[in-house]
């Protein structure tokens, strides 16, 4: 500690003295209700304490995020809460977020999603045909100009855009086959080129 870290520390400390000691005398008739007050704003502050020492674990486990290495070249996506593995692109320069679906032959975008990637909807004609869990749904096809991951960009990568109710986009294998390796292991997807 430095000369003005000293300085603050007694200031600090006659300052809760002062405190407390007004407490004590203003509440010395209800000094097992002033007990149980400060014993509760303890446990709270103490609380406090733990959550933000613990918060980079908290925040992995509600919020998981994928960690890319080696400017694009391994990819490691955890499990979300829904059981389902997110891997974020930048479609045409925009993030967008995909459920991985190994089912799935290729990208295929919900509206919401293409658009903010730049596609011109009104220009979009719907002649392809899905058959989906949800049972069929309009399709029409779209290249989207560019595709990033990490340090990597390919270009006039093909995707489809679904027309019926999606609330995620899907990564399929056209674009997984890219990857040389695809494990599952330990609640994460490892994907390598």
């Amino acid at each position: 500690m430095n000369g003005p870290d000293i300085g603050n520390m007694i200031y600090l400390i006659i300052l809760g003295v002062v405190i407390g000691g007004y407490l004590l005398v203003s509440n010395r008739r209800q000094m097992g209700k002033m007990a149980q007050q400060a014993a509760i704003w303890v446990f709270i502050f103490l609380g406090a304490i733990v959550v933000a020492g613990m918060w980079g674990d908290i925040s992995n486990t509600v919020m998981p995020r994928q960690s890319v290495a080696q400017s694009g070249a391994s990819v490691t996506l955890p499990r979300a809460q829904d059981g389902h593995y997110y891997l974020t692109l930048e479609l045409n320069g925009v993030p967008t977020r995909l459920v991985v679906d190994t089912g799935a032959s290729e990208i295929v975008l919900t509206q919401a999603d293409a658009e903010r990637a730049g596609v011109d909807m009104s220009r979009l004609i719907f002649s392809g045909r899905a058959f989906t869990a949800n049972g069929m749904v309009e399709t029409a096809p779209v290249t989207l100009q560019s595709v990033s991951l990490g340090g990597i960009t390919e270009t006039n990568i093909r995707a489809t855009v679904n027309r019926g109710e999606m609330t995620e986009s899907l990564l399929g294998m056209s674009y997984l086959s890219r990857f040389s390796r695809l494990e599952i292991s330990d609640g994460k997807m490892v994907l390598e080129r």
